[in-house]
């Protein structure tokens, strides 16, 4: 079971399952390869992102007769019956089911909205879409572009979130470092540079203010010892006399 492949797309998967079985949250996460908690928070509707529930079932990942065994059981693993195919294409976009077609834009929006980072050429390729497109939409001069409202593209089925956690991965590698000649601070001094300067300045008094207050208790004994000296000294001659 260690081994057994995960669902295409996992999270709309555990969407699907919990609303559509009786399966516990813990048979639900280790079959989609999610944690415990992802799931309770999709039952909760407390998941940051709504997924669109993809029906295991009909993709041939699981049978009924699978679902009713884990209902029946608690305990009981549910086996893929069908890993799903990945499809590697080396020329040419990305086909996508005409029934998606006119989500595209869609998520285009959600992309260029949320990830900036993220190519036009590495869109085209995850979308299937052209850079013609992506540039209407970035521009607003696309013919629909008062109907485009941004949506997640795993939501609407356009890619699975395996391939869009990978581009953003590698878009982020790609972002240029910050220009270090340009001070962080109108002085030239960072903000941990100045928090230093300021612990180190308020040790250097309070140790200052330690010293002189030692000094200040050291004086004030010898003082004390020498009144007593004096006392003692007149009181030995009151004593003679």
């Amino acid at each position: 079971m260690a081994d057994q492949p995960k669902p295409l797309m996992p999270h709309a998967t555990a969407t699907w399952l919990v609303d559509n079985t009786g399966l516990s949250f813990e048979q639900i996460a280790e079959f989609c390869g999610l944690h415990l908690l992802e799931v309770q928070a999709m039952a909760d509707d407390l998941a940051g992102s709504k997924y669109t529930g993809r029906d295991p079932v009909h993709s041939g990942e699981l049978t009924q007769e699978e679902i009713e065994r884990g209902q029946a059981d608690p305990e009981y693993k549910l086996k893929m019956q069908r890993a799903p195919v990945a499809v590697s294409r080396t020329k040419g976009p990305r086909y996508t089911p005409v029934s998606k077609r006119q989500d595209k834009p869609d998520g285009i929006a959600w992309i260029l909205r949320s990830h900036p980072e993220i190519s036009d050429a590495q869109i085209g390729k995850l979308i299937g879409t052209t850079r013609n497109t992506i540039t209407a939409i970035r521009e607003r001069s696309h013919w629909n572009i008062q109907n485009i409202q941004p949506k997640d593209p795993v939501t609407l089925g356009l890619c699975s979130q395996r391939e869009l956690d990978a581009v953003v991965a590698k878009a982020a590698k790609n972002l240029p470092v910050e220009d270090e000649t340009v001070p962080a601070t109108p002085t030239g001094t960072s903000d941990r540079d100045k928090l230093i300067e300021e612990l180190r300045a308020e040790r250097d008094a309070n140790e200052k203010a330690a010293a002189e207050a030692a000094q200040e208790a050291e004086a004030a004994a010898w003082l004390e010892a020498k009144r007593a000296a004096e006392e003692a000294e007149e009181a030995g001659e009151t004593g003679e006399a």
